[in-house]
């Protein structure tokens, strides 16, 4: 700053003379800072941490840690904080190597432990006549395909066995994994058990009743729902009728696994968008059977180092086919100065009978970000279509909500102006366009989500990415993706090389792995070591109580993997 007309500099982080200016460290480590904490106060804690670091038993297998020219785990430690050369702090350098590679395994070691303990508990095996099954392929309108008859073969063996089934069901949007879901449940209410579908927001819920309701009770399955708007003496009702045994299969949000909610003979858990439940309350659900087997489905594609990471060893089964009858949508990118032409293409479409989304990235303008509101938009197409558009975004009611899905299914409206709420599970077969305003904020999962909203029936269906420019490199590539590719597992892949894993199923409130030192596109093949070397750990010292098996455990607790420990505790 200029003081009395002078540049002075306010506190500076070194002061020192020309002679001593070597003792200045050459490579300085910054830390993600709190309130009322300096740089120099962080520095000089992490510095007395590592003179207090105690020797380390090693937990990594002799011959790995020589072949990766490992250091030990202080010195690694030591250099990762105290870096005296550019070279220590590439992701690629052995430092770096070696703590990701204590991390990846920490990771894959606690999902081993947890699987390891879960495929020990018996569960019940599911042996059915097939009657119930052949009924409901009769009334199946249209014939499975390829994907989805080995998927169920897949999953009709798991049930099969004692064990508890562990699978993951990874299906694109409209792949038609719900019909894989309930002909699977119709396999345990053969076997004579109840079988329940956790679904992570209401409107996706209600979507599976309308998909399974009328196909189960023609074929003599019994279905209810449960959410929160079940009150007094329905809810009450359904609770008597699950405790009897009267109801095969429950459909609902988390209101399924309520403390007050017994079921008579649970065999058999769906849970849809499994990254959006937390492992409580997957927990919670699963000690509401006698160890029901489990049955995980997403629509969003997880290329494989994520599922790896998420999922550990579960079993996957993939839907790679799209339904017969579905045409391929064409996906189209136009700057926004000509959203004058997108608005009369729909107001043409909609004479003829179409019905069309448009989807806003914000419910309200805030002033720091420029985006078209969806309430602003409703408002400017209210004009030009009056009763035929309606509005839905997250703040308003169930009921406001379910009236305008509702009204759009129906015909009574004819477009659909909405917030990433119908990301998930809207299926109505006649709407063929999809406009995404500023598609350059969304993710590629997500607007290849929102596309998949459309071309559900055996029209031709187009989605119109609205942008605003100019684009940033990522911006550019995502939508350049969109326009090549409907399939959702190059996406995925592509989106992880764009965003990184962090981003990839929005960390934050999904459970899935923010890692510190491991970066998947760096390290994915000491991930693959990781999981066979936890492999070997769980097979031959499952109660961790060699030397190396005490100083894994060290590990995870380093990496914050307490729940495997407390699980060994618990036995």
């Amino acid at each position: 700053e200029w003081f009395n007309g002078r540049p002075t500099m306010v506190h500076p982080d070194y002061i020192t003379s020309e002679s001593d200016i070597d003792a200045l460290p050459l490579i300085e480590p910054v830390y993600a800072m709190t309130e009322g904490l300096s740089p120099k106060t962080i520095r000089k804690a992490v510095t007395h941490a590592l003179l207090r670091l105690p020797v380390l038993p090693e937990w990594i297998d002799a011959a790995l840690l020589k072949k990766n020219s490992f250091r030990d785990f202080n010195a690694s430690l030591q250099t990762a904080h105290q870096p005296l050369d550019p070279i220590d702090i590439d992701p690629q350098s052995a430092t770096r190597r070696r703590l990701a590679y204590d991390e990846l395994l920490a990771g894959q070691l606690s999902l081993a432990l947890v699987r390891s303990r879960m495929r020990k508990v018996a569960g019940k095996a599911l042996i059915g006549n097939g009657n119930i099954r052949q009924k409901l392929n009769h009334v199946i309108p249209y014939e499975l395909t390829g994907s989805q008859k080995t998927a169920l073969s897949e999953i009709s063996a798991d049930l099969e066995k004692s064990d508890r089934m562990l699978r993951l069901l990874q299906g694109d949007v409209g792949s038609g994994k719900t019909i894989v879901a309930l002909l699977a449940m119709a396999q345990a209410a053969e076997a004579g058990g109840q079988s329940v579908i956790m679904a992570p927001t209401e409107v996706l819920a209600r979507q599976h009743l309308a998909t399974i309701r009328p196909l189960a009770e023609s074929a003599g399955l019994s279905v209810a729902i449960l959410t929160g708007n079940e009150k007094g003496r329905e809810r009450d009702r359904i609770f008597e009728r699950l405790a009897n045994g009267q109801i095969d299969i429950l459909i609902g949000t988390h209101a399924v696994f309520q403390e007050a909610v017994i079921y008579k003979n649970l065999v058999f858990i769906v849970i849809d968008e499994q990254h959006r439940f937390g492992v409580h309350q997957r927990l919670q659900l699963a000690a509401k059977g006698q160890s029901p087997h489990l049955l995980v489905m997403t629509a969003t594609p997880i290329p494989r180092t994520l599922v790896l990471t998420a999922f550990g060893e579960m079993d996957v089964s993939k839907l790679t086919e799209k339904p017969a009858g579905r045409k391929p949508i064409k996906t189209v990118t136009i700057p926004n100065e000509r959203i004058g032409e997108i608005v009369e293409r729909i107001a043409h479409a909609v004479e003829e009978g179409g019905k069309a989304y448009w989807i806003c990235p914000l419910v309200e303008e805030t002033e720091e970000v420029d985006a078209t509101a969806a309430v602003e938009r409703f408002a400017s197409l209210q004009k030009l279509f009056g009763s035929n558009v309606e509005l839905v975004h997250g703040r308003m009611t169930t009921a406001e909500k379910d009236k305008a899905l509702n009204g759009f299914r129906d015909g009574t409206s004819k477009v659909l102006v909405a917030t990433t709420v119908i990301e998930v599970g809207v299926d109505v077969p006649d709407a063929t366009i999809m406009v995404i305003e500023h598609a350059e904020r969304f993710g590629l999962a997500q607007l290849h989500q929102l596309r998949g909203r459309v071309g559900r029936g055996d029209q031709p269906s187009t989605c119109v990415l609205l942008y605003k420019g100019p684009l940033g490199e990522v911006a550019h590539a995502r939508l350049a993706i969109m326009r090549d590719t409907e399939d959702g597992f190059r996406i995925a892949e592509e989106d992880l090389k764009l965003r990184g894993e962090g981003e990839l199923l929005g960390t934050r409130q999904s459970g899935m792995p923010a890692f510190r030192m491991a970066d998947l596109s760096a390290h994915s093949d000491l991930l693959e070591i990781a999981r066979m070397d936890a492999r070997y750990v769980v097979e031959t010292d499952p109660e961790l109580s060699s030397e190396r098996g005490k100083a894994l455990r060290n590990l995870l607790y380093f990496f914050e993997r307490d729940e495997a420990v407390r699980l060994l505790r618990a036995g």
